[in-house]
């Protein structure tokens, strides 16, 4: 059984083909790329894959499940969880509170439970330590203690993504998307990035599907890539291979050149 599919998925708004036919399988535990100039329809993808849109043609699995016609929570519940290109946080509540937000389809603690509930010896009381301790674990893989009580409005840019990246992983991900999750970032951040990735591969087993501009990240940690343009595939294969692919070169860079070294 293959851990996750897309199969010939296609949509379009006010008649432009935003995808068109695209397919690629991603092997359990491997990170898989996709990557595309500005418009080519990388996000749309994710949105068509975490339940955002509904793709017009084209069918989605998740584990032999079919999932392109599920709400996102419902998605979110077998196993996937994203990122976003832009920072979705509540900035005005902590890293520990926005973490445990990453819980909520895990508890099962109602108002009415809640309330009448009380103390730590309580459900609501246990629940509570329980989702706090798996929080934690991720506090400690990503190096946040030291901002974990801090509002997150206050904190860097690079480290905001960082929480955003924790948030998703609070969900027990089996599959995580990641929408360019070194975007705006400097050298020194991309590189702490880079290195949390492949701690969440390697320590976690989460099989990662990613979206990124920066063509050496892409190159550096990708087993997989896709390449695509105008919402239709040019090339899927080894790093080494899409990169020297003519028309991902002028896709992506607009002139014949090695993508690596432009990177």
């Amino acid at each position: 059984m293959t851990f996750f599919k897309v199969e010939d998925l296609s949509i379009s708004f006010g008649g432009i083909d935003a995808l068109k036919d695209i397919s690629f399988e991603v092997e359990k535990g491997e990170i898989y790329a996709i990557i595309g100039p500005n418009g080519a329809g990388k996000t749309t993808l994710f949105n068509c894959i975490n339940g955002i849109y509904k793709p017009q043609r084209g069918k989605i699995f998740f584990k032999g499940q079919e999932i392109q016609s599920r709400k996102p929570d419902r998605i979110a519940r077998l196993g996937i969880a994203r990122t976003f290109q832009n920072i979705e946080l509540f900035s005005r509540m902590s890293t520990m509170e926005n973490l445990m937000l990453g819980r909520h389809i895990r508890m099962k603690t109602g108002l009415f439970r809640g309330a009448l509930l009380l103390g730590k010896r309580s459900f609501a009381g246990r629940e509570e330590i329980a989702h706090r301790e798996k929080v934690e674990e991720i506090i400690d893989l990503l190096d946040l203690q030291s901002v974990r009580n801090k509002m997150v409005g206050g904190l860097p840019y690079g480290t905001q993504k960082l929480v955003e990246l924790g948030r998703a992983l609070a969900l027990e991900p089996e599959l995580l998307l990641l929408d360019e999750p070194c975007a705006g970032m400097n050298s020194e951040e991309k590189q702490d990035t880079i290195f949390w990735i492949k701690d969440i591969q390697d320590e976690l087993g989460v099989t990662i599907l990613l979206i990124e501009h920066d063509m050496k990240m892409v190159m550096d940690i990708s087993n997989r890539v896709l390449a695509i343009n105008f919402g239709s595939p040019i090339i899927e294969g080894t790093p080494e291979e899409v990169q020297q692919h003519p028309e991902v070169l002028k896709a992506y860079l607009g002139e014949e050149e090695n993508i690596g070294s432009a990177a």
